[in-house]
Protein backbone atom coordinates (compact mmCIF):
# COMPACT_ATOMS: atom_id res chain seq x y z
CA UNK A 1 0.00 0.00 0.00
CA UNK A 2 1.42 3.40 -1.03
CA UNK A 3 0.95 5.52 2.10
CA UNK A 4 1.38 8.89 0.39
CA UNK A 5 -1.04 8.02 -2.39
CA UNK A 6 -3.56 6.72 0.13
CA UNK A 7 -3.30 9.90 2.18
CA UNK A 8 -3.80 12.18 -0.81
CA UNK A 9 -6.70 10.08 -2.06
CA UNK A 10 -8.51 9.91 1.30
CA UNK A 11 -10.87 12.55 2.67
CA UNK A 12 -8.71 14.15 5.37
CA UNK A 13 -10.60 16.07 8.06
CA UNK A 14 -8.58 18.16 10.54
CA UNK A 15 -10.90 18.99 13.42
CA UNK A 16 -8.68 21.62 15.07
CA UNK A 17 -6.27 24.15 13.55
CA UNK A 18 -5.91 27.58 15.21
CA UNK A 19 -4.64 29.19 12.02
CA UNK A 20 -7.02 32.17 12.24
CA UNK A 21 -4.99 33.52 15.19
CA UNK A 22 -1.83 33.61 13.10
CA UNK A 23 -3.73 35.08 10.16
CA UNK A 24 -4.94 37.87 12.46
CA UNK A 25 -1.40 38.36 13.79
CA UNK A 26 -0.16 39.03 10.26
CA UNK A 27 -3.23 41.12 9.40
CA UNK A 28 -2.17 43.56 12.11
CA UNK A 29 1.23 43.80 10.41
CA UNK A 30 -0.21 44.55 6.96
CA UNK A 31 0.42 41.06 5.59
CA UNK A 32 -3.11 40.05 4.68
CA UNK A 33 -1.87 37.45 2.20
CA UNK A 34 -0.55 35.19 4.94
CA UNK A 35 -3.31 32.59 4.52
CA UNK A 36 -2.79 32.32 0.76
CA UNK A 37 1.01 32.38 1.03
CA UNK A 38 1.49 29.99 3.96
CA UNK A 39 -1.59 28.11 5.16
CA UNK A 40 -3.14 27.25 1.82
CA UNK A 41 0.03 25.53 0.53
CA UNK A 42 0.39 23.76 3.89
CA UNK A 43 -3.17 22.44 3.77
CA UNK A 44 -2.71 21.25 0.21
CA UNK A 45 0.59 19.55 1.07
CA UNK A 46 -1.08 17.84 4.02
CA UNK A 47 -3.95 16.62 1.88
CA UNK A 48 -6.48 18.42 4.10
CA UNK A 49 -9.94 18.41 2.55
CA UNK A 50 -12.01 19.62 5.50
CA UNK A 51 -10.65 22.12 8.03
CA UNK A 52 -12.41 23.02 11.27
CA UNK A 53 -11.31 26.53 12.27
CA UNK A 54 -11.72 27.26 15.99
CA UNK A 55 -11.82 30.76 17.46
CA UNK A 56 -9.80 30.73 20.68
CA UNK A 57 -10.10 34.00 22.62
CA UNK A 58 -6.89 35.28 24.21
CA UNK A 59 -7.02 36.37 27.86
CA UNK A 60 -7.11 40.10 27.09
CA UNK A 61 -10.41 39.63 25.23
CA UNK A 62 -12.09 37.13 27.54
CA UNK A 63 -14.45 39.51 29.32
CA UNK A 64 -15.92 42.58 27.67
CA UNK A 65 -14.12 42.09 24.37
CA UNK A 66 -14.94 38.41 23.76
CA UNK A 67 -18.06 38.88 21.64
CA UNK A 68 -16.53 41.63 19.52
CA UNK A 69 -13.31 39.67 19.02
CA UNK A 70 -15.25 36.53 18.06
CA UNK A 71 -17.40 38.33 15.51
CA UNK A 72 -14.37 40.04 13.97
CA UNK A 73 -12.60 36.70 13.52
CA UNK A 74 -15.74 35.13 12.06
CA UNK A 75 -15.92 38.00 9.60
CA UNK A 76 -12.25 37.46 8.75
CA UNK A 77 -12.95 33.81 7.96
CA UNK A 78 -15.70 34.81 5.57
CA UNK A 79 -13.28 37.29 3.97
CA UNK A 80 -10.68 34.53 3.56
CA UNK A 81 -13.26 32.39 1.79
CA UNK A 82 -14.12 35.27 -0.56
CA UNK A 83 -10.46 36.13 -1.21
CA UNK A 84 -9.60 32.48 -1.96
CA UNK A 85 -12.90 31.37 -3.51
CA UNK A 86 -11.22 28.99 -5.95
CA UNK A 87 -9.57 27.11 -3.10
CA UNK A 88 -11.77 27.23 0.01
CA UNK A 89 -15.42 27.54 1.01
CA UNK A 90 -17.20 28.16 4.32
CA UNK A 91 -19.56 25.23 4.86
CA UNK A 92 -22.74 25.13 6.95
CA UNK A 93 -23.91 21.58 6.18
CA UNK A 94 -22.45 18.28 5.05
CA UNK A 95 -23.98 18.96 1.63
CA UNK A 96 -21.92 22.15 1.48
CA UNK A 97 -18.82 20.10 2.33
CA UNK A 98 -19.59 17.66 -0.47
CA UNK A 99 -20.08 20.52 -2.93
CA UNK A 100 -16.75 22.08 -1.94
CA UNK A 101 -14.87 18.79 -2.27
CA UNK A 102 -16.49 18.07 -5.64
CA UNK A 103 -14.92 21.28 -6.99
CA UNK A 104 -11.50 20.65 -5.43
CA UNK A 105 -11.92 23.25 -2.70
CA UNK A 106 -11.09 22.88 1.00
CA UNK A 107 -14.24 22.90 3.15
CA UNK A 108 -13.86 25.28 6.10
CA UNK A 109 -16.05 24.94 9.20
CA UNK A 110 -16.21 27.72 11.80
CA UNK A 111 -15.91 26.69 15.45
CA UNK A 112 -15.76 28.32 18.89
CA UNK A 113 -13.15 27.13 21.38
CA UNK A 114 -14.26 28.09 24.88
CA UNK A 115 -17.40 30.00 23.82
CA UNK A 116 -16.33 33.10 25.73
CA UNK A 117 -18.51 35.17 23.41
CA UNK A 118 -21.64 33.47 24.78
CA UNK A 119 -21.01 34.87 28.26
CA UNK A 120 -23.95 33.86 30.44
CA UNK A 121 -26.62 34.13 27.74
CA UNK A 122 -27.25 30.80 25.95
CA UNK A 123 -29.46 32.61 23.43
CA UNK A 124 -26.27 33.76 21.73
CA UNK A 125 -25.78 30.17 20.57
CA UNK A 126 -28.57 30.96 18.09
CA UNK A 127 -26.72 34.08 16.96
CA UNK A 128 -23.50 32.13 16.45
CA UNK A 129 -25.39 29.53 14.44
CA UNK A 130 -26.84 32.28 12.23
CA UNK A 131 -23.38 33.66 11.41
CA UNK A 132 -22.01 30.25 10.47
CA UNK A 133 -20.62 28.61 13.62
CA UNK A 134 -21.08 24.83 13.45
CA UNK A 135 -18.82 23.42 16.22
CA UNK A 136 -18.65 24.72 19.83
CA UNK A 137 -16.74 23.87 23.01
CA UNK A 138 -17.76 25.48 26.31
CA UNK A 139 -14.43 26.03 28.06
CA UNK A 140 -10.73 26.36 27.42
CA UNK A 141 -8.27 25.82 30.29
CA UNK A 142 -10.16 28.02 32.74
CA UNK A 143 -13.74 28.86 33.70
CA UNK A 144 -16.59 30.31 31.68
CA UNK A 145 -20.22 31.00 32.57
CA UNK A 146 -21.07 27.68 30.91
CA UNK A 147 -18.52 25.23 32.32
CA UNK A 148 -15.07 24.68 33.81
CA UNK A 149 -12.11 23.64 31.69
CA UNK A 150 -9.90 20.70 32.62
CA UNK A 151 -7.28 23.07 34.03
CA UNK A 152 -9.57 23.49 37.06
CA UNK A 153 -9.98 19.78 37.78
CA UNK A 154 -7.71 19.96 40.86
CA UNK A 155 -9.81 22.70 42.47
CA UNK A 156 -13.30 22.12 41.12
CA UNK A 157 -15.58 19.27 40.15
CA UNK A 158 -18.32 21.62 39.00
CA UNK A 159 -20.90 20.40 36.55
CA UNK A 160 -22.13 22.29 33.55
CA UNK A 161 -23.79 25.43 34.85
CA UNK A 162 -27.53 25.90 34.26
CA UNK A 163 -26.57 28.20 31.37
CA UNK A 164 -24.21 25.50 30.10
CA UNK A 165 -26.96 22.90 30.10
CA UNK A 166 -29.28 25.27 28.25
CA UNK A 167 -26.56 26.09 25.72
CA UNK A 168 -25.80 22.39 25.18
CA UNK A 169 -29.45 21.59 24.55
CA UNK A 170 -29.73 24.52 22.16
CA UNK A 171 -26.72 23.24 20.20
CA UNK A 172 -28.33 19.84 19.85
CA UNK A 173 -31.60 21.42 18.74
CA UNK A 174 -29.95 23.64 16.11
CA UNK A 175 -27.51 21.12 14.68
CA UNK A 176 -24.34 22.65 16.13
CA UNK A 177 -21.76 19.95 16.85
CA UNK A 178 -20.60 19.87 20.47
CA UNK A 179 -16.85 19.65 21.18
CA UNK A 180 -15.93 18.00 24.48
CA UNK A 181 -12.17 18.73 24.33
CA UNK A 182 -10.97 20.96 27.19
CA UNK A 183 -14.06 20.27 29.31
CA UNK A 184 -13.46 19.41 32.97
CA UNK A 185 -14.29 16.04 34.51
CA UNK A 186 -17.68 17.01 35.91
CA UNK A 187 -18.71 18.62 32.64
CA UNK A 188 -17.74 15.52 30.67
CA UNK A 189 -19.92 13.42 32.97
CA UNK A 190 -22.82 15.82 32.41
CA UNK A 191 -22.47 15.75 28.63
CA UNK A 192 -22.35 11.95 28.54
CA UNK A 193 -25.64 11.90 30.48
CA UNK A 194 -27.36 14.69 28.54
CA UNK A 195 -26.31 13.99 24.96
CA UNK A 196 -28.80 12.57 22.49
CA UNK A 197 -26.67 13.16 19.37
CA UNK A 198 -23.08 12.31 18.40
CA UNK A 199 -20.37 14.86 19.23
CA UNK A 200 -16.61 15.33 18.89
CA UNK A 201 -13.51 15.59 21.01
CA UNK A 202 -11.76 17.73 18.41
CA UNK A 203 -8.24 17.62 19.90
CA UNK A 204 -7.53 15.20 22.74
CA UNK A 205 -5.36 12.17 23.44
CA UNK A 206 -5.22 9.18 25.79
CA UNK A 207 -4.87 9.59 29.55
CA UNK A 208 -3.70 5.97 29.76
CA UNK A 209 -0.61 6.85 27.71
CA UNK A 210 0.06 10.45 28.78
CA UNK A 211 -1.25 11.40 32.21
CA UNK A 212 -2.32 15.03 31.80
CA UNK A 213 -5.68 16.56 32.65
CA UNK A 214 -6.41 17.47 29.02
CA UNK A 215 -6.45 13.85 27.89
CA UNK A 216 -9.45 11.52 28.01
CA UNK A 217 -9.76 8.39 30.14
CA UNK A 218 -10.87 5.06 28.71
CA UNK A 219 -14.38 5.27 30.20
CA UNK A 220 -14.86 8.76 28.76
CA UNK A 221 -13.79 7.56 25.31
CA UNK A 222 -16.13 4.57 25.56
CA UNK A 223 -18.97 6.95 26.45
CA UNK A 224 -18.26 9.16 23.44
CA UNK A 225 -18.20 6.10 21.18
CA UNK A 226 -21.48 4.74 22.59
CA UNK A 227 -23.14 7.99 21.53
CA UNK A 228 -21.67 7.68 18.03
CA UNK A 229 -19.03 10.37 18.52
CA UNK A 230 -15.38 10.66 17.52
CA UNK A 231 -12.16 11.39 19.43
CA UNK A 232 -9.60 13.25 17.29
CA UNK A 233 -5.98 12.92 18.36
CA UNK A 234 -4.13 16.17 19.15
CA UNK A 235 -1.01 15.15 17.26
CA UNK A 236 0.75 18.54 17.30
CA UNK A 237 0.79 19.15 21.07
CA UNK A 238 3.80 17.45 22.69
CA UNK A 239 2.48 17.49 26.25
CA UNK A 240 -0.64 15.57 25.16
CA UNK A 241 1.29 12.96 23.16
CA UNK A 242 4.67 12.61 24.91
CA UNK A 243 6.70 15.64 26.04
CA UNK A 244 9.99 13.82 25.47
CA UNK A 245 9.08 11.93 22.30
CA UNK A 246 6.20 13.62 20.41
CA UNK A 247 6.83 11.62 17.25
CA UNK A 248 4.46 10.37 14.58
CA UNK A 249 5.04 6.87 15.98
CA UNK A 250 3.86 8.07 19.39
CA UNK A 251 0.81 9.70 17.82
CA UNK A 252 -0.14 6.35 16.34
CA UNK A 253 0.34 4.75 19.77
CA UNK A 254 -2.52 7.00 20.90
CA UNK A 255 -4.56 6.13 17.83
CA UNK A 256 -4.07 2.41 18.48
CA UNK A 257 -5.18 2.83 22.09
CA UNK A 258 -8.26 4.80 21.00
CA UNK A 259 -9.11 2.05 18.51
CA UNK A 260 -8.71 -0.63 21.18
CA UNK A 261 -10.92 1.24 23.65
CA UNK A 262 -13.52 3.03 21.50
CA UNK A 263 -13.37 1.16 18.19
CA UNK A 264 -11.95 2.21 14.85
CA UNK A 265 -15.21 3.96 13.90
CA UNK A 266 -14.67 6.57 16.64
CA UNK A 267 -11.16 7.93 16.02
CA UNK A 268 -10.08 10.98 14.01
CA UNK A 269 -7.34 13.58 13.56
CA UNK A 270 -7.30 17.02 15.24
CA UNK A 271 -3.65 18.06 15.55
CA UNK A 272 -4.14 21.55 17.09
CA UNK A 273 -1.62 23.47 14.99
CA UNK A 274 -0.85 26.51 17.14
CA UNK A 275 2.94 26.47 17.55
CA UNK A 276 3.46 29.07 14.81
CA UNK A 277 1.13 31.51 16.55
CA UNK A 278 2.86 31.16 19.92
CA UNK A 279 6.26 31.61 18.33
CA UNK A 280 5.24 34.70 16.34
CA UNK A 281 2.99 36.38 18.89
CA UNK A 282 4.77 35.46 22.13
CA UNK A 283 8.25 34.33 21.08
CA UNK A 284 7.47 30.96 22.62
CA UNK A 285 4.68 29.05 24.32
CA UNK A 286 2.20 31.12 26.28
CA UNK A 287 1.70 30.09 29.88
CA UNK A 288 -1.95 29.65 30.81
CA UNK A 289 -3.56 27.83 33.78
CA UNK A 290 -3.07 24.10 33.36
CA UNK A 291 -0.49 24.51 30.59
CA UNK A 292 3.00 23.05 30.94
CA UNK A 293 5.83 24.31 28.77
CA UNK A 294 9.30 22.97 28.07
CA UNK A 295 9.21 20.08 25.66
CA UNK A 296 10.58 18.69 22.41
CA UNK A 297 8.85 20.09 19.28
CA UNK A 298 6.28 17.73 17.80
CA UNK A 299 7.10 15.82 14.63
CA UNK A 300 3.59 16.67 13.40
CA UNK A 301 4.24 20.41 13.49
CA UNK A 302 2.51 21.65 10.31
CA UNK A 303 -0.32 20.36 8.08
CA UNK A 304 2.29 19.20 5.55
CA UNK A 305 3.43 16.66 8.19
CA UNK A 306 0.09 14.85 8.33
CA UNK A 307 1.05 12.16 5.76
CA UNK A 308 3.60 10.90 8.30
CA UNK A 309 0.71 9.62 10.44
CA UNK A 310 -0.64 7.66 7.49
CA UNK A 311 2.82 6.24 6.78
CA UNK A 312 3.09 4.91 10.35
CA UNK A 313 -0.42 3.42 10.23
CA UNK A 314 0.44 1.65 6.98
CA UNK A 315 3.68 0.27 8.48
CA UNK A 316 1.77 -1.03 11.47
CA UNK A 317 -0.68 -2.91 9.32
CA UNK A 318 -3.85 -0.83 9.56
CA UNK A 319 -6.35 -1.81 6.89
CA UNK A 320 -6.79 0.80 4.16
CA UNK A 321 -10.48 1.16 5.02
CA UNK A 322 -9.64 1.83 8.67
CA UNK A 323 -7.01 4.42 7.75
CA UNK A 324 -9.59 6.25 5.65
CA UNK A 325 -11.98 6.24 8.61
CA UNK A 326 -9.39 7.72 10.97
CA UNK A 327 -8.22 10.34 8.48
CA UNK A 328 -11.71 11.72 8.00
CA UNK A 329 -14.44 9.20 7.31
CA UNK A 330 -15.51 8.96 10.94
CA UNK A 331 -15.76 12.71 11.46
CA UNK A 332 -17.67 13.07 8.20
CA UNK A 333 -20.23 10.61 9.59
CA UNK A 334 -20.81 12.88 12.61
CA UNK A 335 -20.99 16.00 10.43
CA UNK A 336 -23.55 14.37 8.16
CA UNK A 337 -25.67 13.37 11.16
CA UNK A 338 -25.53 16.66 13.08
CA UNK A 339 -24.02 19.70 11.36
CA UNK A 340 -26.77 22.00 10.20
CA UNK A 341 -29.35 19.26 10.84
CA UNK A 342 -31.90 20.48 13.42
CA UNK A 343 -32.95 17.86 15.97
Amino acid sequence: MDARALHQNATVVDTHNDLILLVDHYDQRYRRQHFAEYWLPQLRAGGVNVQVLPICIEEQFQSEGALRRTLLLIERMHELAAENADDVAICLTAADVDAALATGRIAMIIALEGAHAIGQDPRLIRTMERVGVRVVSMAHYGRTFLADGSGFDDTSRSRLTPQGIEAFQEMERLGVVFDISHLGLGGVEDVLKLATRPFLATHSACLAITDIHRNLGDEQMKGIAELGGVISVAAAIPMFIDSENPSAERVVDHIEHMVAVAGVDHVGIGPDFIEDYFQKAFDGWQLVPGFEGGFTPAEIERPADLPKITEVMVRRGFAESDIRKVLGGNVMRVLRAVMGVPA
